[in-house]
């Protein structure tokens, strides 16, 4: 391409036909899902970062925060329509669209954590597979993903969850297929976006909501209005970030850029990860200072959770062939590594026993 765009790619990408761009940076405008002081829209930045240095500055993503075009769950059909040219968000926000999206991050994932399931999406079929759902859906993106999470809390309440009945009648927030299973063990489900959590805590709309890590609920204000939070759970122990391209804005980029755009979301991939480690862990370890108490979820609240997805899988799975058929690749793909990993890591509560006592 030299100084200039090609004819094609500057049409798609809003460049009058016969003008030469001389040394201009393509500017892509994004949104993310999440509010600007939250962390992940910090990663937000950190990938639009990484593509504008790889690129020596010819590609640039403007990243909004959450609302600035559109609200979070509205952002698929936004790229899709070119209304935006990319959003940072999770896949199990599109959960209308097609519950199968939302195995990318809800359910117990047959054991896989995040990083797992992200290996499956890569090397052992995921990627296709999603790939043909949005085009089943007629959706024009590009997604790319990335940034395996942490296991995610059980979640924030008043009071200590001690058996699978404490959620009968429960008003609690979740989203994508977690609705489906805390709605089995008897919850009102409500999926509201980050910024309306705490509010409607506030207000009574909700008894308890979860959310995500550390770092987000403390930056949203959970231990304001719910004292106790329930570590481990089911419910999105393997979920992971995505990068949405508007197909036109993305097929339109010379090779090397389409290169840099993969290879800047492996990059953030990993940053994500040590500084999730890092972050997480501070805030974790500030709010037990302030005297918020983590418990652990009771096993038999967490083999309830096995036993209603067990149910939800089946039932989705019959009504939904795209759905079925992410179960099966899922299935045979944590069959053989998660019992490999199980076999092979050594249990890390032993070590931090030992060398710092207590219980972990």
């Amino acid at each position: 391409m030299g100084a200039a765009l090609t004819a094609a790619a500057g049409a798609a990408l809003g460049v009058v036909p016969g003008v030469v761009v001389a040394q201009a940076p393509l500017t892509l405008r994004w949104q993310s899902a999440w509010p600007a002081k939250d962390i992940f829209h910090e990663y937000a930045l950190d990938y639009a970062r990484r593509v504008g240095e790889m690129s020596g500055g010819r590609l640039k993503i403007e990243m909004l925060p959450a609302g600035a075009v559109v609200k979070p769950f509205d952002l698929l059909d936004a790229v899709s329509k070119g209304t935006l040219d990319g959003a940072h968000a999770v896949t199990t926000y599109w959960y209308a669209k097609n519950p199968a999206l939302a195995l990318w991050g809800s359910g117990p994932a047959f054991g896989m954590d995040g990083n797992t399931l992200l290996a499956w999406h890569y090397h052992g079929g995921g990627a296709a597979l999603l790939e043909e759902i949005y085009r089943s859906l007629r959706l024009e993106v590009v997604s790319l993903l990335y940034g395996p999470m942490p296991n995610q809390p059980l979640g924030w309440f008043r009071k200590p969850v001690t058996r699978p009945e404490d959620f009968k009648g429960l008003k609690y927030r979740t989203v994508g297929l977690s609705m489906d299973i805390f709605g089995g063990l008897g919850a009102q489900v409500n999926a509201l976006s980050a910024g309306e959590i705490v509010p409607a805590l506030e207000r009574g709309l909700l008894d308890a909501a979860e959310f995500n890590n550390a770092s987000s609920d403390r930056l949203l204000g959970f231990p304001a209005v719910a004292a106790v939070c329930m570590l481990q759970s089911f419910h999105q122990p393997a979920e992971q970030l995505e990068l949405l391209f508007n197909r036109r804005k993305f097929e339109a980029l010379p090779a090397d850029l389409k290169a840099i755009v993969r290879y800047a979301a492996e990059s953030a991939s990993a940053d994500m990860s040590w500084k999730a480690m890092d972050r997480y862990s501070r805030d974790y370890q500030e709010m037990d200072r302030q005297g918020v108490r983590f418990m652990k979820t009771p096993e038999a609240v967490l083999q309830a959770q096995l036993r209603v997805w067990d149910e939800v899988a089946a039932k989705r799975a019959a009504d939904n062939p795209f759905f079925a058929r992410v179960l099966e690749s899922q299935r045979a793909f944590a069959r053989r590594c998660v019992r490999w990993q199980n076999d092979t890591f050594a249990d890390s509560r032993l070590a931090w026993r030992h060398f710092f006592g207590g219980k972990s």
